[in-house]
């Protein structure tokens, strides 16, 4: 990972176009690595999650395409933004962000 993500405050994940993951920051690996789970480097984002997660991501590595949406978990609001990443106009795979929101996250409308 890039320097300049790795000790963002932002969970940053990576994977290729077959859901291989390849890259993830600090706040990343601190958030989807417990004690005495392996290193996901290398392993496939599918299998990191439950239906119908898994299911989206399935058709967001089919058919390239964004998804967003929040969660809450232990009192903990998150944004969850995934979006495919390309590299010359060829679709490589996904990146997903995932950062804590507060509460009551201020909404602006601007014209």
């Amino acid at each position: 990972m890039d320097k300049i993500f790795e000790e963002m405050d932002v969970a940053i994940t990576v994977c290729k176009k077959d859901g291989e993951i390849i890259e993830m920051n600090r706040k990343s690996r601190q958030t989807f690595l417990k004690p005495g789970r392996e290193n996901l480097i290398g392993k496939n984002v599918l299998d990191c999650h439950p239906s119908p997660a898994k299911e989206k991501l399935e058709s967001m590595l089919k058919d390239p395409h964004s998804n967003a949406y929040t969660i809450e978990k232990n009192g903990i609001k998150k944004l969850i933004f995934q979006t495919p990443w390309y590299e010359n106009g060829e679709f490589m795979g996904l990146v997903e962000f995932s950062m804590v929101i507060p509460e009551n996250l201020p909404h602006y409308i601007r014209k």
